[in-house]
């Protein structure tokens, strides 16, 4: 969620940057996308477009572990523009002479941008092609090294993004306060509608494949994670609109940040208040499936409230007839090192980091009404 790296210091004779912290019954048939979510921070304040090309979206992996130098697996870290990981993945194998099997990732990479990632290779012989082969004008191998295992999912710290949006509408002073509120107290954690498929139809679908509609293997995986993002993002909204969102409540879940570690329900204290003021810990939401919720008191109850419509209950006993168990998601979001620079009067450019799982669509949101250029038919 552009090539120089994101983190590159603007040259002397560029605008300067602002960082945060300084001063200057029917069921529905899709997702609601995430501009349709309740906002936390007030009324919109500009209105945007971004990805009207691939370099106005760069997005690259931050490492979550250093290769080992030795072993079957050849890691590569590559760029690409306007390719997604799949197609990459495909290209990767096809260059190495394996299977698509052998090919591992930590994370999927959109089509519509200019993003950095690793990919690995299984090659038991230890012996790679020309990597020359393998370069071209879309995909560029950066690094290579041998690593002991396959590159699972998930193994990544986070995402470190730079986006341009252009024919920026709104009041600056207005926008840069906006981004300041962002910095200092998060935004919510929704899932974006990248989870929800390109139609936004994946939640139609998977209500389908609950009552019986036979899906490929590889597609139930996705439809399971759209059904479950669709019930958090419904608790979430809920809590967003209570203006309970990152407040404590009787019987909370938190999870510490940056991991995926859960404690609780316990007693507020002052200790741990300072820690949710802090950002060390988060409120959380539940990532249905079978079991009892982990929430208690105040927190269940508006939990199962927000759940009790027909979809919901549908996609409920979906997920627990899956074998799916129950989880938790941080309910909110503050991407670090947000950073911003005025390109012209009406092209603002920002950069931040965010953990692995989180959307850069989120951050937009709060913003105002920002289009993806990349979505709109060519003749609209």
């Amino acid at each position: 969620m552009t090539g120089t790296t994101p983190d590159a210091p603007a040259p002397a004779d560029e605008p300067a940057v602002h960082a945060a912290g300084t001063s200057t019954a029917h069921e529905p048939a899709q997702a609601p996308p995430t501009g349709s979510l309740p906002t936390a921070h007030g009324a919109p304040v500009l209105r945007a477009r971004f990805r009207a090309t691939p370099e106005d979206f760069f997005v690259e992996e931050i490492a979550g572990f250093e290769p080992s130098g030795a072993g079957e697996h050849l890691l590569l870290a590559i760029e690409k523009r306007g390719m997604n990981t799949a197609f990459a993945a495909k290209r990767i194998a096809a260059w190495a002479g394996v299977g698509e099997i052998a090919i591992g990732y930590a994370g999927l990479k959109d089509r519509h941008a200019v993003t950095r990632q690793r990919i690995s290779v299984h090659l038991p012989k230890k012996v790679a092609p020309d990597l020359a082969l393998l370069q071209s004008d879309d995909l560029h191998v950066l690094e290579h090294q041998w690593h002991s295992r396959k590159l699972p999912r998930g193994a990544l710290a986070g995402n470190r993004f730079a986006l341009v949006l252009r024919g920026v509408e709104g009041d600056h002073a207005a926008i840069e306060a906006r981004l300041q509120r962002i910095a200092e107290q998060g935004v919510p954690n929704y899932f974006g509608e990248q989870r929800f498929g390109r139609e936004g139809d994946n939640v139609a679908q998977a209500l389908a494949m609950f009552r019986g509609r036979r899906v490929a293997r590889e597609k139930r995986g996705l439809l399971l994670s759209a059904a479950r993002s669709e019930l958090f993002n419904r608790v979430l909204a809920a809590r967003v609109e209570s203006g309970t969102w990152q407040q404590p409540l009787d019987g909370e879940v938190w999870m510490l940040d940056g991991r995926r570690s859960v404690f609780g329900p316990e007693p507020m204290t002052d200790d741990l208040r300072r820690r949710l003021e802090a950002f060390d810990i988060h409120p959380t939401g539940p990532l249905w499936g079978r079991g009892e919720l982990r929430s208690q008191g105040e927190v269940a109850a508006r939990e199962q409230a927000a759940l009790t419509d027909d979809v919901a209950m549908s996609l409920r006993r979906g997920l627990e007839k899956a074998g799916l168990d129950q989880e938790r998601r941080a309910l909110r979001l503050r991407p670090a090192a947000l950073a911003w620079e005025w390109l012209s009067a009406d092209v603002l450019a920002l950069r931040f980091e965010l953990p692995a799982g989180t959307y850069a669509t989120s951050v937009l949101a709060e913003l105002g009404e920002v289009t993806d250029a990349s979505r709109v038919p060519a003749n609209g």
